[in-house]
């Protein structure tokens, strides 16, 4: 089968869905791609041969994983819709590289399922067409759990993809893209009009890259009190951080111990929480536990 046959057509994608009279499902953020160029951009940034692995995330009827299984050495696509399975089954038996799980990807037990999976491979990474309403709860999975990865590509909703790249002094930096960016290194690799899925989503969406890192950018304390910190100070987006992180560790009094403790991690108390970066959050997260403030 060459790629111009490929499964990501308008004309092979109804041929598949027609056949096995398949019905999309609204609550599962169903949206197949119809576009080979922008899978080989969302394949070609996960930077695969054959002795790496991927690991796809919803499936849908096998459009990207068909190309993975051109790209990687082993494969292994989880999908949550039971009835995709037959689909996938069928549409990927010419590829003895691909291995099938249905299952949902946030109750599956990952480090077994890489040591399971990817016995050969020298480096895995994910490489999928996120389900938009699950985005979120997916890559901090991923990322959380210290996975042996190299790289996370990601098709997902273009707002998520520019706050999880964002830097420090704009409106879409927050808590999301400190966390991304403690984690990994992100890359947008491209915008990807609606057009090219089936059906249509209601927003943009944008592959995005995320380069696991081998170790965070700062050091830290305690991870748990660092992220605690950093969503306290983003509580209300148009507070300083002094009254945001005052509300939380002072509440009702101690201004002027707030903006003491600021003024030692070498932050105004006047700024605002967007504008404050990962290293200043780590030397504030440590000033706080050295004063006993979890």
């Amino acid at each position: 089968m060459n790629e111009r046959e490929g499964i990501a057509s308008p004309k092979r994608t109804k041929e598949i869905i027609d056949k096995h009279r398949f019905s999309f499902k609204k609550s599962l953020g169903q949206n197949f791609l119809i576009d080979q160029n922008i899978l080989a951009k969302i394949v070609g940034a996960a930077d695969l041969d054959a002795t790496k692995g991927a690991l796809e995330i919803g499936p849908g009827i096998g459009a990207l994983t068909e190309k993975l299984a051109l790209n990687a050495g082993e494969v292994t696509a989880v999908e949550i819709d039971r009835r995709l399975i037959p689909i996938l089954q069928d549409v990927l038996g010419p590829y003895g590289n691909v291995t099938i799980r249905q299952a949902d990807v946030l109750k599956v037990d990952l480090k077994a399922l890489f040591e399971e999976s990817f016995v050969r491979s020298e480096k895995v990474s994910v490489v999928a067409n996120l389900p938009y309403y699950v985005t979120t709860p997916i890559l901090m999975k991923l990322l959380e759990e210290k996975l042996p990865l190299e790289n996370i590509v990601v098709m997902i909703q273009k707002e998520v993809a520019e706050r999880m790249s964002a830097s420090p002094g704009g409106k879409e930096y927050g808590s999301l893209s400190i966390a991304v960016q403690y984690y990994s290194e992100p890359e947008l690799v491209c915008i990807v009009p609606r057009t090219v899925f089936i059906p249509q989503p209601n927003v943009e969406s944008a592959v995005i890259r995320l380069k696991v890192r081998e170790k965070p950018p700062v050091e830290l304390e305690d991870e748990e009190h660092f992220f605690t910190l950093v969503q306290a100070s983003f509580t209300q987006r148009r507070k300083t951080i002094a009254n945001n992180l005052r509300a939380r560790y002072f509440p009702g009094e101690g201004r002027e111990r707030m903006e003491q403790l600021l003024q030692e991690a070498e932050i105004a108390p006047t700024r605002r929480a967007e504008t404050v970066s990962i290293e200043e959050y780590a030397r504030l997260s440590g000033i706080f536990l050295r004063e006993g403030l979890r």
